[in-house]
């Protein structure tokens, strides 16, 4: 040992683990989250961790974050550097288009998918951001068309589950890309693409940044600058957002399609909650891939934390898999992100340490067999059971029950003929009990 180089256990920037108290409880979340996806009728598919470079590479400026693989000892003789083709994907989205044209033929459309993964992005690391995390995607996708009150239902999903966690309050905003781009079409902007992505940073460097990027790099003039950021300036937590976007006194036909769409999603939501949905036209979703409606969520104290949800509507980001138009919408939970914020500010009382219901104590070695005999009944009936590892002093096995919260602790017979005991740690209630039909 003294010749074995010890190396410092140090944490790792951007990749969050936490204690056994901790992960219980992002474990509870992770199935509140399912069972709310599963209770619309969303299936499960999972996709590997990794997706060829150049289907990571085609969709949106997040793209050049990725994360590439290859192995730290190469052949050099072999010639095949496949590996260097391959990256860590950087959403769920693009992999899920890609399951969809590769499984085509095996599917059942719409196809209703929730996707709950890790996923890494090479940025740097700070309150909120980390290089790896887990999201919770649900989307839609169906050949040519997906009927428009999926765009409605997803945010309800959202809606549905968040307000099942015990968050601080939040808001979910909802715009749509083609009131966006209408609107600077109609404005006679030739590259709307361009607008929309420095529109999306009006949050991060407010509105002078934003319009010192439209002048300056977009090559808006003042007042098309000026009518970009009064749009942007638009909230409302209806379909009076219409009226609103009218004054402005743009017009175009993609302008009114959009309208129409963003009306119908706010009027579908509107049984909900007043305040939890808005519509707000900053929110633009910098990802080229969208194409309609789009989302975002952000806790109402702490905007600045970033988006906690986000997603929206895409024409067909599978088109470059098959010769098939397969349109879709998702919405994703930031999990990771989320879940960090409520831990750093002391919001997550800890679960247990670990899952176990009962120790059941070992009295001597010869009592063992009884001892695994009985984890083994009481674990055929459902009961997470731990047998302890060895035979010891009595005291020394409860004291290691009470120090993983196990909140019982099972004792079989000490002698032949005598009955088993169940100690109840919380009360300190010792009984006899059958571990044929006991419980917890």
């Amino acid at each position: 040992m003294s010749d074995q180089r010890v190396l410092r256990p140090t944490p790792i920037s951007g990749f969050p683990e936490w204690s056994p108290e901790i992960r219980s409880v992002e474990q509870s979340w992770l199935d509140h989250i399912r069972t709310g996806f599963e209770r619309y009728g969303f299936a499960s598919v999972e996709t590997p961790s990794v997706e060829a470079l150049d289907v990571l590479m085609a969709k949106g400026e997040t793209s050049q974050e990725v994360y590439t693989l290859h192995r730290l000892q190469e052949d050099a003789g072999a010639g095949d550097s496949s590996d260097a083709r391959l990256g860590l994907h950087f959403d769920l989205t693009v992999p899920f288009a890609r399951y969809v044209a590769q499984h085509f033929n095996e599917l059942s459309f719409p196809f209703k998918r929730y996707q709950m993964q890790r996923v890494w992005r090479g940025e740097r690391p700070q309150e909120g951001r980390f290089r790896e995390f887990t999201q919770c995607d649900v989307d839609v996708i169906n050949p040519d068309q997906v009927p428009l009150h999926f765009d409605a239902e997803l945010p309800r999903i959202v809606h549905e589950v968040l307000s099942g966690l015990d968050l601080p309050s939040w808001t979910i905003s909802v715009n749509n890309r083609k009131v966006l781009q209408g609107f600077y079409e109609g404005l006679g902007i030739g590259d709307p693409i361009t607008v929309i992505r420095a529109v999306d940073k009006l949050h991060k460097i407010g509105a002078e940044g934003v319009r010192e990027i439209l002048v300056e790099e977009a090559g808006l003039d003042s007042e098309q600058a000026s009518a970009c950021l009064r749009l942007a300036e638009v909230k409302s937590a209806g379909t009076a957002v219409v009226t609103e976007v009218k004054r402005l006194g743009v017009h175009s036909a993609l302008l009114e399609e959009g309208l129409e769409e963003l009306g119908f999603v706010l009027d579908s939501l509107a049984d909900l909650p007043g305040g939890s949905v808005m519509a707000d036209l900053s929110v633009a979703r910098g990802l080229d891939y969208y194409t309609g409606t789009v989302y975002e969520a952000a806790f109402d104290d702490d905007p600045g934390y970033g988006s906690i949800v986000a997603g929206g509507r895409y024409d067909d980001l599978a088109g470059q898999f098959i010769r098939r138009r397969l349109p879709g919408v998702g919405i994703s939970i930031g999990l990771t992100r989320i879940f960090a914020k409520m831990v750093a500010e002391g919001r997550i009382a800890p679960g247990r340490s670990c899952p176990t219901d009962v120790l059941v104590a070992v009295p001597s070695a010869e009592r063992r067999a009884e001892a695994l005999r009985t984890g083994a009944e009481l674990r055929g009936r459902g009961i997470n059971t731990e047998v302890f590892h060895q035979a010891a002093k009595v005291g020394k096995q409860i004291q290691y029950a009470s120090r993983k919260g196990i909140p019982y602790v099972w004792f079989p017979p000490f002698e032949d003929g005598k009955d088993h005991e169940v100690k109840d740690l919380g009360s300190g209630e010792q009984t006899t009990a059958d571990p044929a039909s006991w419980r917890p």
